[in-house]
């Protein structure tokens, strides 16, 4: 890795502990500071990543809409960034959650089915198991055709 993409990765790790401090507007606006600079770069991988996490400073709609982007970055990234398979089950798990606070339960319900088949990729460990149980949350919400907020259960926050 570069010194630039250390400090690029830098950069967003503490946009990010802001916004989980309590601070998500100003999180939201150094995100939207650095995404300026790369939006229109080759640079994939931090557009998937950086997407990724501004996904989480918005309620729905605006959320998908940064969802979508990062997908499509993780996509462009392709096997020059082999880390960005990791991030697969956690996109279409929130794109799942999403659309189904929306009440689009098709929709939700292709994405809860492609974050289920994909989370089996991951190595095993408690980032996996975390998202495994979000996974069944998100399923169970929309067999109940529910659009209240996930209250994730266990430890950590869903991202």
């Amino acid at each position: 890795m570069s010194g630039t993409t250390d400090t690029l990765m830098a950069a967003i790790g503490q946009a990010v502990t802001r916004g989980r401090e309590g601070d998500p507007d100003g999180a939201r606006d150094e995100l939207l500071t650095i995404w300026e600079s790369i939006a229109g770069s080759s640079d994939s991988f931090h557009q998937c990543v950086l997407a990724h996490y501004l996904a989480d400073l918005y309620g729905p709609a605006e959320a998908i809409v940064w969802d979508e982007r990062a997908l499509e970055a993780a996509d462009r990234a392709g096997e020059a960034a082999p880390q960005v398979a990791g991030f697969y089950p956690s996109l279409h798990l929130n794109l799942a959650d999403n659309y189904r606070r929306l009440g689009s339960f098709d929709t939700a319900t292709v994405h809860v089915s492609k974050a289920s088949e994909l989370v089996s990729s991951l190595p095993g460990g408690p980032y996996a198991d975390q998202l495994v149980q979000w996974i069944e949350q998100v399923a169970e919400l929309i067999t109940r055709r529910s659009t209240e907020p996930l209250t994730p259960t266990g430890d950590g926050v869903k991202e």
